[in-house]
């Protein structure tokens, strides 16, 4: 037997090969001796599944293969509902006596099934779409591919709002708009959200010194530049759920190009405060309480409230989103706006009450030493932000995304000096041309491919999650805590340092022997997004407790998770826990 290991694992390779290179042919220039159909039942527990049939002597693989071969595949896209993990039928043990091979999979016929939670849908149809891949082997292995798509709403039995009837769905919707106008609210009180929070501060000192007209007109401004980006926030999901994508709460900062404009921008507003041009005249720092206010500046402070936003979460928005990314348009736009006016509630309220003017301290010097501080609290947010960048495209893109920003800021002096001299125009074209040189430069660096980067590293002792090591832990008698987290969310950091891994948390996971693993968020990734979903979250952070005593009824932890909590939470295993 040992004398065949060598060609055991060449053949092995071999077919591996062949597999990579017949994948990119067309499914149907190749016959595949497997056929499938999207299958789904009703009742009260709703499931959708593929069912396969393989003609005699066939195989395909399972969810583990074995020494060779690769696991079969689904893709679900499912209207208003979210799709769970596969229940995966016990598999069959095939074995080459001569090479001394062993895979596992299934013959002749099987049916790869899931759970299907059910959402709130109005349409006519509900259509179940599928994404399957597979590997068919006998003598040879034949890659296959192919899209199913079926209308599941007579299988359903229509499509009824999920808890009964319209008074009841009228109501997940009343109460998913109270909790995005709370959820909303409270953004106000997060980390991402502070460093415009201080530059709306400096607007309201100079309200004290203006007449009611303007106050007016600045929470006007900033009222519709929060809606406004919102509302576009959720034309972007929308067409992205439409053309076959599925999304998530701060997807936009899975992409580098976002992180890196966003700093972009912070950098040119913070060379603003320190003075190095102005955007409605050449005046200097003297002048300021003049310059910085106006309803056109409050609605870009707007805009970038939310853009910075969008990674965080707070208790009551998790829910709120999960409910708008699985429901139909009018709901997603409508839960958006919500949103939105809970984020834009507090200056709202300032502006539109007067007696609270007498709260804001008066104009004075005092302000332009507030204005630089408020400088360089942007470039802590654009320091963070280039920090994300990183890790989802690398330290060479990096390098050439800090090349950009020098060569941005050198632009920016160049036309704040010829601002000056009332030669503005001469600046913008010189800027222009400093900008574009660099960017078109640096380019070659800032195009890493960030797909062949490895996963972003997690804290030492965590295990990554999927949802079979789960199961393999509960199996094992051992309780499993996931933390979904993302670089990117300032809420999901804030909960890991103070919370995970304080030293009481620690020893309580240590003594009850949980086990640790972390979803990490940070770039794509499907597996993830569908267990999100599954939560009815569109987003991190996400803390799941499982215990062995009731795999099926795992407890979800707040978004704001305490140590008392968490430690309270480990402790509510059964009875017959540690």
């Amino acid at each position: 037997m040992g004398a065949h290991r060598p060609f055991r694992w060449a053949l092995a390779a071999l077919c591996l090969g062949g597999l990579a290179l017949g994948a990119r042919a067309e499914p149907e220039a190749q016959p595949v001796p497997v056929r499938a159909e999207l299958w789904a039942e009703g009742g009260d527990a709703p499931r959708v599944g593929v069912r396969f049939a393989l003609e005699p002597g066939w195989h395909i693989y399972g969810r583990e293969p074995g020494e060779v071969g690769l696991p079969t595949k689904l893709t679900w896209r499912v209207d208003g509902a979210n799709v769970g993990t596969i229940d995966w039928p016990e598999p069959i043990a095939f074995t080459d006596a001569e090479l001394g091979i062993t895979s596992f999979g299934y013959a002749s016929s099987v049916l790869l099934a899931s759970p299907l939670e059910l959402g709130a849908w109005s349409g006519a149809e509900r259509l179940a779409r599928v994404d399957v891949e597979f590997l068919a082997c006998r003598e040879v292995c034949i890659p296959g591919r192919v899209a199913l798509e079926r209308d599941i709403a007579p299988i359903l039995g229509g499509a009824p709002p999920p808890l009964g009837g319209p008074r009841e769905a009228t109501l997940p919707l009343a109460r998913a708009l109270l909790f995005a106008l709370l959820g909303g609210l409270l953004l106000n009180l997060m980390p991402c959200v502070l460093p415009v929070l201080a530059l709306k501060a400096f607007s309201l000192a100079e309200l004290a010194g203006k007449g009611r007209r303007e106050a007016l007109a600045q929470g006007a401004g900033y009222v519709a530049g929060v809606l406004a980006t919102m509302l576009a926030l959720a034309a972007v999901v929308i067409a992205l759920r439409a053309a076959g994508s599925a999304v998530g709460w701060g997807f936009q900062f899975q992409e580098p190009a976002y992180s890196f404009a966003i700093a972009g921008l912070l950098v040119v507003l913070a060379l603003n405060l320190f003075g190095v041009f102005e955007v409605a005249s050449p005046s200097g720092l003297a002048n300021v309480g003049a310059n910085a206010s106006g309803a056109g500046r409050s609605f870009f402070d707007g805009l970038l409230a939310v853009a910075l936003a969008t990674p965080c979460s707070a208790p009551f928005l998790g829910t709120a989103v999960g409910f708008a990314f699985a429901s139909p348009a009018p709901v997603t736009l409508a839960i958006f706006v919500a949103l939105g006016l809970g984020l834009a509630l507090p200056l709202a309220l300032v502006a539109l009450i007067p007696g609270t003017a007498r709260f804001v301290p008066r104009s004075g010097a005092w302000m332009g030493r507030l204005r630089v501080v408020l400088g360089f609290a942007l470039l802590a947010s654009a320091a963070w932000l280039l920090w994300i960048f990183g890790r989802l495209a690398g330290i060479d893109a990096l390098g050439g995304a800090l090349g950009c920003l020098v060569a941005l800021a050198l632009a920016t002096w160049i036309f704040g000096a010829l601002q000056q001299v009332e030669r503005a125009g001469h600046g913008v074209a010189i800027a222009t041309v400093v900008v574009l040189a660099a960017f078109f430069g640096l380019r070659p660096l800032a195009q890493a491919d960030a797909a062949a980067l490895a996963p972003a590293a997690g804290v030492e002792g965590d295990s990554t999650y999927s949802p079979e090591a789960v199961a393999a832990e509960l199996r094992a008698g051992r309780p499993v805590f996931v933390e979904f987290t993302a670089d990117w969310c300032l809420t999901c950091k804030a909960n890991e340092r103070v919370v995970i891994r304080s030293e009481r948390v620690q020893a309580e996971l240590a003594r009850r022997h949980v086990t640790l693993l972390k979803a990490d968020w940070t770039r794509r990734d499907e597996v993830i997004r569908r267990e999100l979903a599954r939560f009815g979250k569109a987003g991190v952070p996400l803390y799941v407790l499982w215990f062995p005593a009731a795999p099926d009824s795992p407890l979800v932890l707040p978004e704001l998770i305490t140590v008392d909590g968490l430690v309270d939470a480990l402790a509510g295993e059964s009875s017959d826990g540690a």
